[in-house]
């Protein structure tokens, strides 16, 4: 049976001094709008419109986070998984909890 996304924070969370974030993601391309669908096991599931093309998924998936977070697209960096969906993210300027607050707080399931 499937777990379902919830809005919880892991409890594992770095300490909130932290001015970086690096965060689990797990990207569905191809959706019918970008959103943020919840949290599973410590991985955010986020849809994303664009489709798994030469990078425009990666490209829309910074873009979006950036507008969510209200901060820069350069202060956020894919780490790992620029060609697979599941992707390690490193957000400057903020920290873990920080950010999944803002992210979860537009949760839409």
């Amino acid at each position: 049976m499937a777990k379902k996304p919830t809005r919880q924070v892991p409890l594992d969370l770095q300490n909130d001094k932290e001015t970086q974030a690096k965060i689990a993601v797990q990207i569905s391309p191809g959706a019918s709008k970008n959103e943020i669908s919840g949290m599973v096991d410590d991985v955010l599931r986020i849809r994303i419109a664009a489709p798994p093309v030469k990078g425009k998924a990666n490209k829309e998936l910074v873009d979006y986070l950036s507008h969510l977070l209200d901060i820069r697209k350069d202060m956020i960096v894919i780490i790992k998984g620029h060609t697979s969906k599941n992707k390690l993210i490193s957000i400057d300027g903020l920290s873990k909890i920080s950010v999944l607050e803002k992210l979860l707080s537009n949760t839409t399931s």
